[in-house]
């Protein structure tokens, strides 16, 4: 029983990475472009925060990271869409895989891209932009990992209640910029209008943020308290996607 669980499981995250590989543009565009950012806004942040040098670099890195990690839940809608579009999932359903099983084989391909996006891009940002070593690797990965697990469940949930690709990228596009720019990405929260201070914990990209920036300074409580709340997120929306996917979402009208 399990090796047959295991065997189905795997051959569809194989299959799954397969058809990741071979579109690979969007995970190059947004590893790329805030490379490219981080270097130009650097001096920016260095100057906007003021508190230490280390902190506006830290701002620079963190808040790009976070930013273009939001708007690859373009990359986990496609996943999820594609299906739709080609009218299999019914098909998958049909088989002798489980739900459980076609969800994994879905999901962690694309998982294992997200968390590849953030740890190429910190490495970056210590390498060559200047920021400093996380003081705890361990809270580090908590985050990468916590985060990842937030967007993925994210933009599955985006993708199931679209109606078309056009709807899923002007969603995730127009959803990238709020969710990111009101979190603190773009500028620091203290810097915002108070109006914005004030609904800034209502976007993900606000505890997303802190909870990288916080594992960045090693401040074990804040991270913690950041990642339950991007796992509370994480839950509802996959909760949402699930739902959707489980009631014959793939088919040409949706439930």
């Amino acid at each position: 029983m399990f090796a047959d669980v295991s065997y189905r499981t795997g051959a569809l995250v194989k299959h799954n990475l397969i058809l990741r590989l071979r579109d690979p543009g969007q995970l190059i565009s947004y590893m790329v472009t805030p490379m490219v950012l981080m270097l130009l806004l650097k001096p920016l942040y260095t100057k906007a925060v003021s508190d230490t040098r280390s902190g506006g670099v830290v701002q620079a890195v963190t808040g790009q990271m976070v930013m273009f990690s939001v708007f690859s839940m373009a990359i986990v809608g496609n996943s999820i869409f594609i299906e739709r579009e080609w009218r299999t999932w019914d098909r998958l359903r049909a088989s002798r895989a489980g739900r459980g099983e076609l969800l994994i084989g879905k999901s962690l391909p694309v998982y294992a891209v997200l968390v590849l996006q953030q740890i190429v891009l910190i490495y970056y940002g210590c390498l060559v932009v200047g920021m400093p070593a996380p003081k705890s690797a361990g809270l580090l990965v908590l985050g990468v990992a916590v985060w990842g697990f937030t967007l993925m469940a994210m933009g599955s949930a985006l993708a199931t209640v679209v109606r078309s690709r056009g709807d899923l990228m002007m969603a995730s596009d127009v959803g990238s910029i709020a969710v990111s720019a009101l979190g603190g990405a773009l500028l620091p929260v203290a810097l915002m209008p108070g109006w914005a201070r004030d609904i800034a914990p209502i976007s993900p990209g606000y505890w997303g943020l802190r909870m990288i920036q916080a594992a960045v300074y090693g401040q074990t409580g804040q991270t913690l308290r950041a990642a339950l709340i991007c796992v509370a997120i994480g839950l509802v929306t996959g909760a949402i996607a699930a739902y959707r996917l489980a009631r014959g979402w793939g088919r040409s009208r949706l439930a």
